[in-house]
């Protein structure tokens, strides 16, 4: 009897290191479940701090472009008001009669079929190309074209060699009226207005039967000086 109850009491001790061994794992189960929790909450939060400095990285990246943009804008409106309070405005420089803007506009082209096409600037009785070269033009064509100084034109050279002229940007003009006279050494003509002489082509005030001392209307590139004219009409004196 006594051995018995020895037995049960063992049983009994057994079963209580099982549930302390068992109870143990539990608890250390359980805190490995909580700090997985906890780092998996603390990369979540570094996390969360990396996107947020990017986003504000990112924003004042475009707060600087925007202030960079601002601050060229207003510099232009400065400057543009600056002109209509009476400043001087910086006009490009020209040579050979070609504005450098001009020159910057000037083409130069090949097509497949063999054409060659090239943008220059009238003369008032030439072309002179982007490389400075100069074409001649028909002069009836300038005449019945009416080009003034400073009008756009494009040269198609065909294949044949024949030259074709296309008037592609016409300059403001001026309309004047003045008086038609003669250089009778050079046979040059004139328009005589106010003091101020204006060259003429003669196919120009030969198309009109133009006599000296007929009163002539020509037109000139507006608020510029030139020294040629074109002919847009000629009325006989009395």
């Amino acid at each position: 009897m006594q051995k018995q109850k020895q037995n049960f009491s063992d049983d009994q001790d057994l079963n209580l290191e099982l549930e302390e061994d068992l109870k143990i794992e539990e608890d250390q189960l359980i805190k490995k479940v909580k700090d997985q929790d906890n780092s998996e909450s603390d990369n979540e939060k570094e996390q969360d701090i990396v996107d947020d400095d990017e986003e504000k990285d990112d924003e004042s990246d475009k707060i600087n472009y925007l202030k960079r943009n601002l601050v060229k804008i207003q510099t232009q409106v400065t400057q543009l008001l600056s002109y209509l309070d009476g400043g001087d405005i910086p006009l490009p420089k020209k040579e050979e009669g070609i504005s450098l803007k001009q020159s910057r506009e000037l083409k130069q082209s090949e097509s497949k079929e063999g054409q060659k096409e090239i943008e220059g600037v009238f003369t008032g009785e030439e072309m002179i190309g982007p490389d400075g070269k100069r074409y001649s033009i028909p002069s009836n064509y300038a005449s019945k074209s009416m080009l003034v100084e400073g009008d756009m034109l494009k040269l198609i050279i065909e294949a044949d060699g024949t030259f074709v002229y296309k008037q592609i940007g016409p300059t403001e003009r001026d309309r004047l009226v003045g008086t038609l006279i003669k250089n009778e050494v050079t046979s040059q003509y004139y328009a005589m207005v106010e003091g101020n002489r204006f060259k003429l082509l003669r196919a120009s005030v030969t198309y009109f039967n133009g006599d000296v001392g007929d009163e002539v209307i020509i037109l000139t590139p507006q608020g510029a000086k030139s020294d040629w004219a074109a002919v847009e009409n000629i009325i006989k004196k009395g």
